[in-house]
């Protein structure tokens, strides 16, 4: 078969009501608006409502996704979500969206590759289009990361927050524009480094999980720091230099907004000045699988991703996993 170009049609955001700013959190923890905006960037995040899931937000994200490219929940051949804080282990959190978007039966399943999940998402959509199996394929990366989340725990607490964001993949039509080209990794001896470590069939829940918290999201963030603060770079450059482009290339980079300095390292490793780097982190935190489509449908609006641009996205997470995509906008 005739491989084609898939290119990001339109995207869709949505993030809960409720902002949590690191004031909030000092008030029972002990840390300060300085201590967690000096180290990680952040200064607020959003937080999902009681009842709120993942499916919730994505399925909000979708609605906007698929009104912006003026194409109906009824036209969509797949939908294929990411997500590390899924409603449930199964069935898939993309085929709640599905039905609560009114999709009918189109394919869906969900991808497990923790923050790197986005990316990994819009690969496997790019391939279904590529291919010719898939026409319009719905990529949604959907978090409600605060369910799962220590509240005593400094070390996790001020870093997450909840929010989804949606792609619309169709077929290229314009000379050059669309999917340029992936490269995914893993490397399993760091799956440890970040974890949930119970609610699979490893540790299935017990009075003894529950009562050793060992149901809540788990990270070694300096091993996550170092393994970041490496990888990003190197995935990036296979990915632009691979396909014979140069960083100069490159008009915007958006990476996965987990730490403001891992930003910053990455993009002084890639050449990049501050104006070629998007970053939302400050309003948002680490909002996971969702992160870099929100940084997306916000570049956009604001005019910092124009038409005929070369984005280059990265992101990284447990397992411990990479993953970055070039793209024609």
């Amino acid at each position: 078969m005739t491989r084609r170009r898939a290119k990001v049609a339109a995207v869709g955001t949505y993030v809960p009501e409720r902002v949590v700013t690191n004031d909030d959190l000092s008030l029972n923890l002990d840390t300060s608006d300085e201590w967690i905006g000096t180290r990680t960037g952040i200064r607020q995040r959003r937080i999902a409502a009681d009842g709120q899931a993942a499916s919730d937000l994505g399925a909000e994200a979708a609605r906007r996704a698929l009104k912006a490219a003026q194409a109906q929940p009824g036209e969509l051949d797949m939908i294929i979500t990411a997500s590390l804080s899924p409603d449930m282990l199964f069935p898939a959190t993309a085929s709640l969206i599905s039905g609560l978007i009114g999709a009918g039966s189109p394919a869906a399943f969900d991808i497990s590759a923790a923050c790197t999940g986005f990316i990994y998402a819009l690969a496997a959509g790019e391939s279904f289009i590529a291919s010719g199996r898939a026409d319009k394929v719905l990529v949604v990366g959907a978090e409600a990361v605060s369910k799962m989340i220590d509240w005593s725990d400094r070390a996790t607490a001020v870093l997450f927050g909840d929010g989804a964001g949606a792609v619309l993949l169709e077929p290229a039509s314009g000379e050059g524009e669309g999917i340029i080209g992936f490269d995914l990794g893993n490397d399993p001896a760091g799956a440890a480094e970040l974890s949930l470590p119970a609610g699979g069939s490893r540790l299935p829940a017990s009075q003894e999980t529950v009562s050793g918290r060992q149901h809540f999201l788990r990270m070694n963030g300096r091993e996550v720091f170092r393994f970041a603060t490496r990888i990003v770079s190197e995935s990036a450059r296979r990915v632009v230099e691979g396909h014979g482009l140069r960083m100069e290339d490159v008009d915007i980079f958006i990476p996965h907004q987990a730490n403001i300095r891992i930003i910053d390292v990455a993009a002084r490793k890639l050449g990049f000045e501050p104006g070629k780097v998007f970053s939302n982190i400050e309003r948002y935190g680490n909002t996971s699988c969702a992160s870099i489509p929100l940084c997306l449908d916000e570049a956009e609006r604001q005019g910092r991703l124009r038409k005929g641009d070369l984005v280059l996205m990265t992101g990284f997470g447990a397992g411990l996993s990479w993953g970055s995509c070039l793209a024609r906008w």
